[in-house]
Formats: structure tokens, sequence, C-alpha cells
């Protein structure tokens, strides 16, 4: 009895094993599987012609350079659009994205909060300006004003009228010949008056006094001379006054001027380190149209990206002035300590000395350095 029950025991604890086995090997096969490969979270942000988006699609130069080394290294990539350089970097400091990848400048501030691969890309800052500032109807009317030419501009003018009135009377009286309607003969008193101011000439008129008439008209061509001397130095003068005021050629032009920059841009630190008023622009062709219209007089920003910007579009009047400041290097942003940040570093020297990053960015910027 005791053997029997002792035979079933030990067929029970066999069954159990070996159901127990088609479980095991089970498991064991399915951690032996390669693991699902997630594409990356890629965080870019529209910067041309480092990242632009073509429909629907991102291309630039930093998008066709970030695809081949995601290629060599055998991962996909679903892009995330942000709206400004901050909100990029504060993605990739959360973790939110895998990599940041635009035009991305290595700084010290972001290198405490976010990993960066090899640099890729030499750059620095300058400065753009609206050509057309300062030379404009507007400016110079205003310019005459503030300088006070206006109101000699108005007794000019009244001097004008009472002068035209009284050619008219004096003529009316004493030059049998002249039209006898007044409106006929005050056009052509004003016609004479006219003249004389402003080329200093006087119209063939007879002489009706002799020599007194001859010496008066003398005279009255020397005013003439005077106001059209006058009006021309006084316009000179403002235009060149603000021609002066309003040129901006360098940093050291920008103290009290109002300036674009971008927001958690090195533009926006530099400008605020220096003490200069800013207004936030989202996009560069934000800023350049604040430039134009006024509400600023510059934009600092990335070098490439303004020189870039001005050569792609002739027909706005902006130019980009002076050297290049606070130079600054490209690379992509991660999150700290992420597992890609040495093997896309690798890639990265790799490609500088296959001379792959030169070709691309000749690409883009032609053979210029």
């Amino acid at each position: 009895m005791f053997l029997h029950a002792a035979i079933q025991a030990l067929l029970v604890i066999v069954l159990a094993f070996s159901s127990a086995a088609p479980a095991g090997a089970q498991d064991g096969g399915a951690s032996a599987a390669a693991p699902v490969q997630v594409p990356l979270t890629v965080g870019v942000y529209v910067h041309p012609p480092f990242v632009v988006e073509v429909d629907g699609r991102f291309r630039g130069m930093a998008i066709e350079l970030w695809e081949l080394l995601a290629g060599q290294l055998a991962v996909e990539s679903e892009y995330v659009e942000f709206g400004n350089i901050g909100a990029l970097v504060d993605a990739a400091a959360s973790g939110d994205i895998d990599v940041a990848v635009t035009n991305l400048t290595v700084t010290r501030a972001r290198v405490e909060r976010i990993d960066f691969t090899h640099p890729w890309f030499d750059a620095g800052q300058r400065i753009m300006v609206n050509e057309g500032r300062g030379s404009g109807f507007r400016d110079v009317i205003e310019g005459l004003n503030a300088s006070g030419h206006l109101r000699a501009y108005a007794w000019i003018a009244f001097v004008i009228v009472v002068a035209t009135f009284l050619v008219t009377l004096f003529d009316r009286r004493f030059d049998k010949d002249f039209p006898r309607r007044w409106r006929d003969g005050f056009a052509e008193s004003f016609y004479t008056v006219m003249s004389v101011a402003t080329s200093g000439k006087s119209p063939a008129r007879k002489n009706l006094f002799g020599w007194i008439g001859r010496i008066w008209q003398g005279l009255w061509l020397v005013c003439g001379i005077a106001v059209l001397a006058y009006v021309t130095s006084s316009i000179t003068s403002v235009m060149t006054i603000l021609s002066l005021s309003n040129q901006i050629n360098s940093v050291a032009d920008l103290p009290g001027r109002t300036v674009g920059v971008q927001p958690g841009s090195v533009s926006e630190d530099f400008a605020r380190e220096a003490g200069f008023n800013m207004l936030p622009f989202d996009h560069v062709e934000d800023a350049v149209e604040a430039l134009l219209d006024g509400r600023i007089d510059a934009i600092i920003g990335d070098a490439p990206v303004l020189e870039y910007h001005a050569h792609t579009n002739p027909h706005q009047p902006v130019t980009v002035v002076g050297p290049i400041f606070a130079p600054d290097k490209y690379a992509f942003g991660l999150p700290l300590n992420s597992e890609f940040t040495r093997a896309l570093s690798v890639e990265l020297i790799g490609a500088h000395e296959s001379g792959l990053i030169e070709e691309i960015r000749i690409g883009y910027f032609g053979n210029d350095p």
C-alpha cells in the first residue's frame, strides 16, 4: 500500500515537470528572439537651409546629414516639429525626443542639460539690416519737421502766395498785355514767381520802369537763388543725418536699437547680455517682415541662416553686415547619457574625415568657406 502511494506521487511529480517544460521552452524562445526596433523620435526646428519643410516632408542640410547617420546606425526616424530652439532643447532635456536635429549651437548652459554629438558645422552670429531704412520720403519729411525746416518752408510758401498776388496786381495795372481774367493772370504770375524761386531764372518780362525795374528784377533773382539754395541744402543735410544716424555696420552700432532674436537661441542670450532692446520671433521670415515694417532696427541671428535668406530673397531690401561675432559650432542634441551619443559622434567624425559633410555643405552653400 505504501509502495503504491509512492508510485502515484512520483507519477504526479513527473507529469507536473513535463507540463511545465513546454511553457519554459516557449518563454526561452521569446526571450531569445530579436527585440522589436522602435523608431527614434527626432525633434526638428524649421530653419532654412538646415531644416526646410517641403510638401509635408522635412529636408535641408541637417536633415540630410541626420538621415545618412540614421542609415549607418540602422534606425528609423519619426519627426516632431517644434516652434523654436528653446522648445526643442527643453524636449531633449526632458527626454520627450531622442535627438534634436537643426542648426543647434553648442553652449555651456545647454551642455549642462543635454548631450551633444561631435560638432558638424562652424558658424557664428551676424546682423541683418534694412538697406532702405532712413531714405524714404516719410523719413525725410519727419527729419525736416524735427529740424524746424518745415516751418521755414511754410513761411516761404506764404511769401510765394503773397508775391504772386502782388505781381498779379502790378502787372494788371501797368502791363496792357497782361491777361485780364484773374484766373489767367494769377496763373501767369504764379509761374513767374515759381520760376524765380525754383531755378533762379525769370521768364521774359517787359521792363516797365527802366533801370529801376531791372535792379528790382535782379534783387528778386537773388532772393530766388537764396530760397533754392536753402531748400536744397536743408534737404541734403537732413538726408545725410538720417543716413548716418540709421546706419548699422556692426555690433557697436546696436546699443539703443531694437533687435529681433529667436527665443531660446544664442542670439537672444547675446542680446540680453549686451543689454539690447529685444523682440522675439520664432522664424526668420517673421523677423524680416518686422525689419521691413520698421518695428525693429536689425536682426541678430545665425550667420548662415541670415546669409541664406538674403541670397534666396533678392527682392527684399535686406543685407547682412559686419563680421561674424560670437563664433559657435552646431551639433545634434540628445537627452543626457543617451546610448546614441557616442555612436552618432563616431559616425560624424567618420563623415568629416571622408569629406562627406563638406560635400553636403557645398550643396547648400557653394564652394565659399
